[in-house]
């Protein structure tokens, strides 16, 4: 039986030692080991290559003219095309914020807008 000493409360310990003993030497090294779990860690996946496909292929109301229109005309000839009338676009944008007084900022907020509204729209499918 273990022995077992009465406190001041009125209950029995059978506890001696200090709250404040610690480990050292190799039991901490084992038993640490013992209690660290094991972790594998997984790196992030490989990217494939970027892909030579239009994300906005299909999409939008004027994405089938579009693909058509690049069929038979050629890619090459289609993206002079597609440039020309970006840049026309854009020049009139510039007029008409020259025109209200617009700034270069808004000016460039309008242009981005006309991107994302092409896109929506399909032409740049």
């Amino acid at each position: 039986m273990a022995a077992s000493s009465f406190t001041a409360t009125g209950f029995a310990s059978s506890f001696h030692g200090s709250w404040g003993t610690s480990i050292v030497g190799e039991e901490y090294g084992t038993l640490v080991a013992k209690t660290t779990p094991n972790v594998v860690r997984v790196g992030r996946p490989l990217r494939s290559g970027p892909m030579m496909g239009n994300v906005n292929e299909g999409k939008g109301l004027f994405a089938p003219l579009v693909v058509v229109t690049r069929n038979i005309v050629g890619k090459k000839r289609f993206n002079q095309i597609r440039g020309k009338a970006i840049a026309l676009h854009s020049q009139v944008i510039t007029e008409f914020c020259k025109s209200i007084g617009a700034d270069a900022k808004q000016r460039q907020g309008l242009i981005r807008l006309a991107k994302k509204n092409g896109e929506k729209l399909g032409f740049l499918a």
